[in-house]
């Protein structure tokens, strides 16, 4: 009887360092590949090799639109003048449902690989100070003064094993800086407090020893 249970422990442990190994590589895999298809759709391209077979290349329709994308932002930074932009900019901001979608997806790309990053400052906000309650977040607005909202800043707080969060206004004395990296926060965050960056020194030793 103790010899099977034993063997049912290790039978179930090595499943579950199985599925440990198994389930993000195959859930990123998938994510990838459904991304890659759905690039794929927005041009999709069939190579004939006879009169009546085509074959499809998986991948062939992302790099058309990345060197697409490539050669459109060397033109327009290269041959096109700025002024061409504030012009176009200056027409899409008097339309009022088109300047309302522009400027939020163009706003969106910027605050992650624009020259102003916008999710790159982690914070630690106090809630509530009589519960010492705190939520981690990322400062979005240090200056609110076009809101005539004065020593208070922007603070997004993302949902975790979601892609939406909430932005909250909050008193500049109830935000404290974290120092970490805003890529481990954001994981931390979106993973629920699960991934967590642990530093070595902080690992106990009996941990040290099985790695």
């Amino acid at each position: 009887m103790e010899l099977r249970n034993r063997f049912l422990k290790r039978l179930l442990s090595y499943f579950i360092r199985g599925l440990v190994l198994v389930a993000p590589l195959y859930v990123t895999l998938l994510i990838i590949w459904s991304a890659i298809e759905f690039l794929d759709n927005i041009i999709p391209i069939n190579i004939p090799i006879s009169d009546q077979q085509t074959v499809y290349l998986p991948g062939l329709g992302v790099l058309i639109i990345l060197g697409g994308i490539i050669l459109l932002g060397f033109f327009f930074s290269t041959i096109v003048p700025q002024s061409f932009f504030r012009f176009t900019e200056s027409i899409m901001r008097r339309i009022p449902l088109v300047s309302l979608i522009y400027y939020s997806i163009k706003d969106l790309i910027l605050a992650f690989v624009g020259d102003k990053k916008k999710f790159n400052q982690p914070v630690l906000v106090t809630m509530y100070k009589d519960t010492g309650i705190k939520k981690i977040g990322f400062i979005t607005q240090s200056d609110l003064s076009q809101l005539h909202i004065a020593d208070h800043v922007a603070v997004y707080m993302p949902f975790s094993y979601a892609l939406s969060g909430e932005l909250y206004i909050v008193p500049k004395d109830n935000v404290t800086p974290i120092d970490a990296l805003s890529t481990d926060i954001m994981k931390m965050l979106v993973s629920g407090g699960v991934s967590m960056k642990v530093s070595r020194e902080e690992v106990p030793e009996e941990n040290q020893k099985e790695d």
